[in-house]
């Protein structure tokens, strides 16, 4: 299959389904992947990522094929909006 044609029919439904796999290492309904299966796999979601992945996440293919490198600062930053603390705890 041609890469165009592959990343034209990759719905984000799809692609969550090759990121589960290849972070679990089975399939949805238990089946283990093979070598093989998890490195086509993580072929096509970089594929994916790289035409489709606008808001690039730490360690991601951002669009255009750059990875995506956030620092330290940068992630404190996104993760602390709009979070208040619920409890603080001193400990000695």
């Amino acid at each position: 299959m041609d890469i165009n044609k592959l990343l034209e029919s990759m719905t984000p439904e799809v692609f969550k389904n090759l990121q589960y796999a290849v972070e679990t290492g089975k399939w949805h309904n238990g089946t283990a992947l093979s070598a093989e299966q998890r490195s086509t796999s993580m072929q096509a979601m970089m594929l994916y990522q790289s035409k489709h992945n606008k808001e690039a996440q730490h360690m991601t293919v951002a669009q255009g094929g750059e990875i995506k490198l956030k620092s330290k600062a940068e992630l404190e930053k996104q993760f602390s909006k709009g979070q208040q603390d619920i409890v603080r705890v001193n400990v000695s």
